[in-house]
C-alpha cells in the first residue's frame, strides 16, 4: 500500500501536528501488544491500522486506515481531527495519535465490526467550561481540550466490558460513566475511575 503526498498538504499536517507535540507523524505507540486469539486482518498483514468511528452529534463517520507500519497518515488525521471536531464550537483541533492507538486495539480486543460511537473528541476550553458548570464529572484541565480524550461507547457492547478492556490494556486514563453509558479513554498518565 503507497500513498502521494504532496508537500502543501504534508506541510499543512506537520503545522497541525506542531499543536499537540513534536514527532507526531511516527509512531511512538502508548503499548505493544499480541492480543490472544487475535487474528490479523489483510490490512495487518502490511503494517496498516484500520478504524471506524461515527461523531454521535454530528453523523460525521471516519472509516480507513490511519497508520501504516509507525507511521500515521496524515490526510487521514485531517479528516479524523474533523469529525472528532468540537460540534458545538465547530473548532478542529489536532487529536493525539496515542488516542487512535488505544481505541484500535479496544476495538480489535472486542471482536465487534461496528464503528465506535464518539460522543466528544477535542473540546475547546469555552466548551469545557460550560460542560464544567452543568455537571460535577467533567475535569478542569481536561485532556479533550488537548486532543488527547476521547468518549465512546460500541453498539450491542456493553461499555463496563470497554472500560474493562481499556484498563487492561494500561496505557492511558480510563473513565467509566455508567449512568451516561460511555467510556472515557486518554493517552494521559494510567489511572481510572
Amino acid at each position: 500500500m503507497t500513498h502521494k503526498f504532496d508537500r502543501r498538504s504534508f506541510l499543512s499536517f506537520g503545522a497541525q501536528a506542531g499543536c499537540v507535540a513534536a514527532g507526531t507523524m511516527v509512531a511512538k505507540p502508548a503499548f505493544s501488544m499480541v492480543l490472544p486469539g487475535h487474528k490479523p486482518d489483510r490490512s495487518e498483514d502490511y503494517g496498516a491500522r484500520r478504524i471506524s468511528f461515527r461523531n454521535q452529534h454530528t453523523g460525521d463517520l471516519f472509516s480507513g486506515v490511519y497508520r501504516v507500519g509507525d507511521k500515521y497518515l496524515p490526510d487521514a488525521f485531517e479528516q479524523i481531527n474533523f469529525v472528532m471536531r468540537d460540534f458545538r464550537s465547530n473548532e478542529v483541533f489536532p487529536i493525539d495519535p496515542r488516542v487512535l492507538d488505544i481505541m484500535y486495539q479496544v476495538h480489535r480486543m472486542t471482536g465487534s465490526s461496528e464503528p465506535f460511537e464518539v460522543l466528544s473528541g477535542y473540546r475547546c476550553p469555552k466548551t469545557n467550561a460550560m460542560l464544567r458548570k452543568a455537571s460535577t464529572g467533567v475535569a478542569k484541565n481536561s485532556l479533550h481540550m488537548t486532543g488527547q480524550a476521547v468518549d465512546i461507547r460500541l453498539p450491542g457492547f456493553a461499555t463496563s466490558r470497554i472500560r474493562d478492556l481499556a484498563v487492561s490494556l494500561k496505557a492511558g486514563g480510563v473513565g467509566y460513566y455508567r449512568r451516561s453509558n460511555f467510556v472515557h479513554m486518554d493517552s494521559g498518565d494510567i489511572r481510572s475511575w
